[in-house]
C-alpha cells in the first residue's frame, strides 16, 4: 500500500463475497466496485480481491474495474499460474499476493509452500517485479517459509492467521499466537514487509494488531458478513477502531 496513507497499521478490505452474492443470481447487483468505494469511505487503506481460476466470485472484469475506478491500492490475490500472471501483468495492481489454490476448497486452507515451489515462484516474482508490481506470498507462520520468501525475491509475506483465529481452546490460541509473533519478528531479519490475514474477527483482531512488525491486515469474509446486519461502513469502522486501539 502507499506510504502516504496515515495509519500505522493498514486495513485492506477483501470484497470477494460481494461478488459471491452477485453471482448467486447471475446479475450485476451487488457491485464489487461500489463496495470498494464504500470501504474507502469507511477507512479502508486498500482493496483486496482474489481472482480464482474457477471465477467463483471475482471476475476478470471486476479486477480491471477495481484498478480503474477505485482510488485505493489494489491487492490482487492469485494462484501461481501462467493465466493469472498474464492477467496481473495487464491489470498492473499495486500488489500481487500469490496464494495456494485448490478447486475443491471452500476458501484458502493454508499457506503457500514456498520451499517446495521456489523455482516456479522465483520466475513469476521476477516478471511481476519487472512490471513494478509488489509481490506478496501468503504463507503459514513457519520460519522456513519466511526464509524461502526472501530467497525467491518476494517483497512481502502475509501470514495465514486461520489456525489462530479458529482455535477451539485457549491453549491452542496462545500457542498459535506465539508462533505468529515469532514468525513476524523474523520478517525484519529477512527484509520482508509483514502482513496478516484470514479468519480475523472483532474478537481476534486486537491481539494480532498489537504485533509491531505487522503493517497491514487483510480482512474480508467477516466484514462482509457483519455488513449484512449493520451495513458496510459500520462494519469496517468498528474494525478500524479496534485496530487503532491496539496500536495506540
Amino acid at each position: 500500500m502507499s506510504k502516504k496513507l496515515k495509519h500505522t497499521l493498514r486495513l485492506g478490505v477483501n470484497i470477494d463475497h460481494v461478488a459471491t452474492v452477485r453471482n448467486a443470481r447471475g446479475d450485476l447487483h451487488p457491485c464489487p466496485v461500489r463496495a470498494a468505494k464504500l470501504a474507502k469511505k469507511a477507512g479502508a487503506d486498500g482493496i483486496t480481491a482474489h481472482l480464482r481460476e474457477d471465477r467463483r466470485h471475482i471476475r476478470d472484469t471486476d479486477i480491471f474495474a477495481l484498478k480503474k475506478d477505485v482510488r485505493l491500492p489494489l491487492n490482487m490475490e492469485m494462484a501461481a499460474t501462467k493465466e493469472m500472471l498474464k492477467i496481473a501483468l495487464k491489470v498492473k495492481p499495486h500488489a500481487a499476493c500469490i496464494v495456494p489454490e485448490r478447486r475443491e476448497e471452500i476458501t484458502t486452507e493454508g499457506g503457500l509452500n514456498v520451499v517446495k515451489h521456489a523455482k516456479q515462484l522465483r520466475r513469476m516474482i521476477a516478471e511481476l517485479k519487472k512490471a513494478k508490481i509488489r509481490v506478496s506470498l501468503f504463507i503459514n507462520a513457519d520460519p522456513r517459509q519466511v526464509k524461502a520468501a526472501e530467497e525467491v525475491g518476494a517483497d512481502i509475506v502475509e501470514f495465514h492467521t486461520g489456525a489462530l483465529c479458529h482455535a477451539k481452546d485457549k491453549a491452542t490460541y496462545k500457542k498459535e499466537l506465539e508462533k505468529l509473533k515469532k514468525a513476524c519478528a523474523l520478517t525484519k531479519t529477512h527484509q520482508l514487509e509483514c502482513h496478516a490475514g484470514h479468519g480475523i474477527t472483532y474478537d481476534t483482531v486486537e491481539d494480532i494488531a498489537k504485533i509491531p512488525e505487522i503493517v497491514e491486515l487483510n480482512i474480508g469474509h467477516f466484514l462482509m458478513g457483519e455488513a449484512m446486519f449493520v451495513g458496510m461502513k459500520k462494519s469496517i469502522k468498528r474494525m478500524r477502531k479496534l485496530m487503532d486501539k491496539a496500536r495506540a
